[in-house]
């Protein structure tokens, strides 16, 4: 995880330090900092993973812990974060040495991604079967 770390920092991608357990976390509001957070930048770049390299992630910003105030808004989350677990045995140093040359090139590029729009969410644990909208990148 350490390792992985590193390469990820190598290739530019900006992540939580320290590293350690089971995952790396990756700074979305770092990677990109022209995505507002009422547009989920952690969304953004979980998405683009997926996309760009078949790599899966899940979003922990203000999409699955924003609240809203009295008048609708969002109330972004502290961090946006998107956490790429390692379980043990499985993924070898060539596995991810691709993920971190895939998010470096998401990352170099990040002009080419834009935020997300909810189109439909359940009233609870939205971030489970709601359903988004991307906007064009700035």
């Amino acid at each position: 995880v350490a390792r992985f770390g590193e390469a990820l920092q190598q290739h530019g991608v900006p992540i939580l330090e320290p590293t350690g357990g089971h995952a790396v976390y990756l700074d979305a509001k770092g990677a990109f900092p022209h995505i507002p957070a009422q547009e989920y930048p952690a969304q953004s770049l979980t998405v683009a993973l997926y996309a760009e390299g078949g790599v899966r992630g899940v979003e922990i910003g203000s999409f699955m812990f924003g609240k809203s105030d009295a008048s609708g808004r969002l109330v972004p989350a502290a961090l946006e974060l998107v956490r790429l677990a390692i379980p043990r045995r499985v993924y070898t140093d060539n596995h991810l040495a691709y993920v971190a040359e895939i998010a470096g090139e998401i990352v170099r590029h990040k002009e080419r991604y834009g935020g997300y729009r909810v189109v439909e969410a359940p009233p609870f644990l939205r971030h489970f079967t709601a359903k988004l909208a991307p906007l064009s990148p700035p």
